[in-house]
């Protein structure tokens, strides 16, 4: 498809932490579904926005810091992308971070408007981390911010200890669920046996921490 003709122009934003020994190697197999969908043929060559003030995808390797501030024009299909990347990212993240993504509708015009037509512009927040508890954890507190944000217009933040504590039960009671899933046809513990030592994956022996 030419990026003339594509529905979409599709903002990616966001900072993933990385781990120290992660390698511009590994960041660039695990961005490929962006920058392959871009037409690029490497990092390098599709990091650059479609729009030219953006900073497009940028490494810091100082700080080990991943940043993306990145348009490019596409179809739908772009969401297989994003799931793509941000199953790679996930192994080499060190902590949770959110990614925001915009699909703004190209064919959209005032007169379409004007006539009570709707436009197709979607408002995607996608969650990468190392365990579901860090990718939990910021989810949380993105949450919690929106929450507390809205309530401040009507109570005192003082007030407002009360909902974040429901908050953090709401997503404890996730956590727990998600644990105990993951324990569901494990081998016994015990003597010999085998499933002594294997964590799952997925980080789940660790809480969330929870901010009173």
């Amino acid at each position: 498809m030419s990026s003339y003709n594509a529905p979409f122009e599709i903002h990616v934003h966001g900072q993933v932490p990385l781990r120290a020994d992660a390698s511009f190697d590994q960041l660039q197999e695990a961005l490929k579904p962006l920058w392959k969908y871009a037409g690029a043929r490497s990092l390098a060559d599709g990091a650059a926005s479609a729009y030219e003030e953006e900073p497009g995808i940028k490494y810091d390797a100082q700080e080990h810091l991943l940043q993306m501030c990145w348009t490019v024009r596409g179809d739908e299909d772009f969401r297989q992308s994003l799931d793509e990347m941000c199953m790679s990212l996930n192994e080499l993240a060190e902590q949770g971070a959110a990614i925001e993504v915009t699909f703004y509708d190209t064919d959209f015009d005032e007169d379409e408007e004007e006539q009570g037509a709707e436009s197709r512009d979607d408002f995607v927040m996608l969650f990468v981390g190392p365990t579901p508890a860090a990718i939990m954890q910021v989810q949380r507190d993105l949450l919690v911010q929106d929450v507390v944000n809205m309530m401040e217009r009507h109570f005192d933040g003082a007030e407002l200890g009360g909902v974040v504590a429901e908050i953090d039960k709401l997503f404890s009671q996730r956590f727990d669920a998600l644990v105990n899933s993951l324990e569901i046809g494990k081998p016994p513990r015990g003597p010999g046996g085998a499933g002594a030592g294997h964590g799952g994956g997925s980080g789940g022996g660790r809480r969330p921490r929870h901010l009173h």
